[in-house]
C-alpha cells in the first residue's frame, strides 16, 4: 500500500468545495481545507505508485477549481 500527501492550490474560494468533492472519493483518507500556500491538504492511499498516479491525473486533477496539484508519497525510513 502506497499513501501520499497531496497538496492542492485552487481558484480564490474554491477550497472548501474542492475538499468536499474529492473527500467522497474513493481511496482518499481525507481532504481538509487550509492556509498557508496550499489550499487543501489530500491524504490518499492505493495499492502501487501506478494506481496512486492514475488517483491524482483522473481524479483528483479533473476536479472544477484546481489549479496546480504536488503529490508527496510517504516513506518509512
Amino acid at each position: 500500500m502506497v499513501q501520499a500527501y497531496i497538496l492542492i492550490q485552487t481558484e480564490v474560494g474554491k477550497a472548501a468545495a474542492v475538499a468536499a468533492q474529492i473527500s467522497g472519493t474513493p481511496g482518499i483518507i481525507s481532504a481538509e481545507d487550509v492556509t498557508g500556500p496550499y489550499d487543501v491538504i489530500v491524504r490518499a492511499e492505493a495499492e502501487n505508485v501506478d494506481q496512486l498516479g492514475q488517483l491524482v491525473a483522473t481524479h483528483i486533477q479533473n476536479v472544477e477549481g484546481i489549479t496546480r496539484t504536488l503529490t508527496c508519497p510517504v516513506v518509512h525510513l
